[in-house]
């Protein structure tokens, strides 16, 4: 058998002679590498992730086992050369360690940068989300989906750049020209591009919508002029329901006016009426007290951000004073802080005897005219 790899007489002690000082070799620079790469992973993700994570350790394996394969390709040949054996390859062997040393070595050297630059961002997105999902409740799950998507565009479409940069260096390495591929696929993308162009703006205008956290699942907004409740936020459309049930979805590149009622904190809006009979001030010193006892309840009180905000009297009607007054409260809690006011607001205004106007009709009678006498 080992006559037909060799040319000429083998010995099994020459051929060990090469064959095991070449591979302890190649597990000293494996070694070597890997811990190499461990440490510049460690320097560059600064122990966020452990080196026990999966995510690590994969990427660790592979670039030892190139090291390996690539040390043994590389001193195997001239190693049976030195014990004098001859392999039969069909080829000079002068040939094979020129290519081997140029061309395949590149190659070798492009895919594994390739790699570690696919890994590298991996790892950098899984920290990037490790980070942004911290903490607890509603708010910390949405933050987690938001990086969950961002971070999935991110890695995705650079791992499809740098794979497409690496296989176009390999094949030139191998010399095939790659300059019909370049042209093809430039043709590919522009017919691409416009067949698809309202998909893609939808895409784009979806990562900058989530990108930006201009809307979350779960704020109340107003769409093109349509309201509801923000049900869902994906790459291409949002979607959205309003009061009545209605589902509502709009693409992302068709959205021309967002308006986000739940953003950070809300105002519940109050346009009151009293009569002109009623002393304003006096008005809003009830109001003052309704509000801070509706404040200092323990139900309503954490969704009150502060006092109650009297803007004044605000127009006079045609039966009434309108005074505007405003509470500022917590996403989400001013209707429900607000039907509550309204009921203590009528409640006061009873015990306080402040006239709430109302459409009243005054019937006036009077007596049937006698007709004269004859």
């Amino acid at each position: 058998m080992w006559e037909r790899l060799f040319d000429g007489p083998v010995h099994l002690e020459a051929a060990a002679l090469a064959v095991v000082p070449t591979l302890v070799v190649a597990w000293i620079v494996a070694r070597l590498v890997k811990r190499l790469a461990a440490a510049g992973l460690q320097v560059l993700l600064q122990d966020t992730l452990a080196l026990s994570s999966p995510l690590v350790r994969a990427p660790l394996r592979l670039i030892s086992m190139a090291a390996f394969v690539l040390t043994v390709a590389v001193f195997l040949f001239p190693a049976f050369q030195i014990v004098g054996l001859r392999p039969r390859t069909g080829v000079e062997l002068a040939r094979i360690a020129e290519w081997t040393f140029a061309s395949g070595l590149r190659i070798a050297l492009v895919v594994l940068l390739a790699y570690a630059l696919v890994r590298t961002i991996a790892l950098l997105v899984a920290r990037f989300q490790h980070e942004v999902t911290q903490g607890t409740g509603l708010d910390a799950l949405e933050r987690a989906k938001r990086a969950r998507t961002l971070g999935g565009v991110i890695q995705n479409a650079t791992t499809v750049v740098i794979v497409t940069i690496a296989a176009l260096t390999v094949l030139r390495e191998l010399q095939v020209d790659i300059a019909p591929i370049l042209t093809g696929a430039g043709i590919l993308g522009l017919a691409i591009g416009f067949g698809a162009q309202t998909l893609v703006r939808d895409i784009i205008s979806g990562f900058f919508l989530i990108l930006e956290d201009q809307v979350r699942v779960g704020d109340v907004a107003a769409i093109n002029g349509t309201g509801g409740l923000v049900e869902a936020i994906n790459l291409r459309t949002i979607v959205l329901r309003d009061a009545e049930g209605i589902v509502h979805v709009f693409p992302n590149g068709g959205i021309t006016t967002l308006a986000n009622r739940t953003k950070d904190f809300s105002f519940y809006v109050i346009d009151l009426g009293i009569s002109y009979d009623e002393d304003p001030d006096r008005v809003s010193a009830v109001l003052r007290e309704t509000a801070a006892a509706l404040q200092a309840d323990p139900k309503y009180g954490p969704n009150i951000l502060a006092p109650l905000e009297i803007q004044g009297v605000d127009a006079f009607a045609d039966s009434a004073v309108m005074m505007k007054m405003r509470i500022k409260t917590v996403p989400l809690k001013q209707w429900e802080v607000g039907r509550e006011f309204r009921r203590r607001i009528k409640k006061a205004f009873d015990q306080h005897a402040i006239e709430i106007p109302f459409p009243q009709r005054v019937v006036t009678t009077r007596p049937a005219r006698a007709d004269p006498p004859q």
